[in-house]
């Protein structure tokens, strides 16, 4: 065989390696995606499909903050564009979470289009943060 035609050989089979990784590449990644929501993006391109896995992201809006039986937790998130979400969840929320601050919550809409069932929720907060421990101390001086 000719010099050639090896690299043809070889040319031909590392396209075809790439071609196998990058179709094995958007199948797991079209697979395992969590498509990022805000509620004016909902409201803009519709609601995804039902049982579809998706993240809403947003504030707690001031006061819709409720609880119900045990664990369940009932709340609104909001944008500031004027369009909202009510969430529910189950279980425990981070340290974090409460009223007025930045939120994701992950999981999908169920039989009922107007409630999203979220299954994690991920509080968010500013480079500022500070533990609730720390916050009542003070500097230490630096004279001393």
């Amino acid at each position: 065989m000719r010099a050639r035609t090896k690299r043809l050989y070889a040319v031909g089979f590392a396209a075809i390696l790439v071609a196998s990784a990058a179709v094995l590449a958007s199948v797991a990644l079209r697979r395992h995606a969590d498509l990022f929501y805000t509620p004016a993006l909902l409201a803009e391109r519709g609601m995804p499909e039902q049982g579809q896995r998706v993240r809403i992201g947003g504030f707690v809006e001031t006061g819709s903050l409720t609880y119900g039986d045990g664990a369940e937790l009932y709340f609104i998130i909001e944008d500031g564009s004027g369009e909202s979400v009510r969430v529910t969840y189950t279980g425990i929320v981070p340290d974090l979470f409460r009223e007025g601050e930045g939120v994701v919550a992950t999981g999908a809409f169920g039989e009922n289009p107007e409630v999203f069932e979220a299954s994690e929720i991920l509080a968010k907060h500013d480079e500022t943060y500070q533990p609730r421990e720390l916050r009542d101390l003070e500097a230490p001086d630096a004279g001393t």
